[in-house]
């Protein structure tokens, strides 16, 4: 396995020894890696690797079986809420709630994290600018393509301003306009916030990523940089079949 070097800050995601057994089923055993502060990483792996696993237990959705999962030095088993209050964890389906406005969605989620006042209206403002949503932002969730629906969950997640991002594949099922914009907002994003981007599309460590991270059957096979994934001038995904399939 090669390890990035790249190191830009104090480690804002740290998993240490993450291991999370259902039964006898092992879903991921002995993950570690850390991310420093403005970082952007892509998160790769085949279907039933346990990326959707380790990226719960990091957001403390899940407990591990075993090891420590920290975000911004908090552990995310003891310390929960205190991490959630720097992380934002966008799921592949997140719930969006088909028959609220974006608007209303915006301003549940300000009262759930507490945001009032001026700080309620200016958050849920620069995030309706940040991710393009004036122009649908008296409509039903449910009516929205799936891109601008998207860009509503990326909303929610932002409302907060966050230090973390843990986004699970943010660009499954969107064309390739789609893509582009979810894409150009992750890149801004990742100018000031630390993030953890799960994806099974091996362009997006391309345009997206200073480093990569792949998991199979459980285990850390890679760390390093994407041109070190490509070693010896080989595709990724050439490089991603030897890895994953010799494991």
């Amino acid at each position: 396995m090669n390890q990035s070097t790249k190191a830009t800050g104090p480690a804002m995601i740290e998993a240490d020894g993450l291991t999370k057994f259902y039964g006898d089923f092992i879903a991921i055993r002995d993950v570690s890696f850390q991310v420093p502060r403005g970082e952007i990483v892509a998160f790769l792996g085949p279907n039933g690797a346990g990326k959707s696993t380790t990226m719960k237990i990091l957001t403390g959705y899940l407990a591990p079986s075993a090891g420590t999962a920290r975000i911004a030095g908090h552990d995310m088993a003891t310390d929960r809420l205190a991490g959630a209050a720097r992380l934002g964890y966008l799921p592949e389906n997140g719930p969006l709630y088909p028959d609220m406005t974006p608007r209303g969605l915006l301003e549940f989620f300000a009262d759930a994290r507490g945001l009032s006042g001026a700080r309620r209206r200016e958050r849920i403002e620069a995030v309706v600018k940040q991710c393009e949503l004036g122009s649908v932002i008296g409509k039903a969730i449910g009516k929205l393509s799936k891109g601008y629906r998207q860009r509503v969950g990326m909303a929610q997640v932002l409302l907060h301003e966050p230090d973390v991002l843990i986004l699970d594949e943010p660009t499954s099922g969107l064309d390739p306009n789609q893509i582009r914009e979810v894409r150009e907002t992750i890149r801004r994003l990742g100018q000031s916030k630390t993030i953890l981007l799960s994806t099974h599309i091996l362009q997006e460590v391309e345009a997206l990523a200073d480093r990569v991270i792949l998991i199979s059957e459980g285990r850390l096979r890679f760390d390093g940089t994407p041109a070190e994934l490509r070693r010896d001038g080989r595709p990724l995904d050439e490089r991603f079949h030897e890895l994953t399939r010799s494991a």
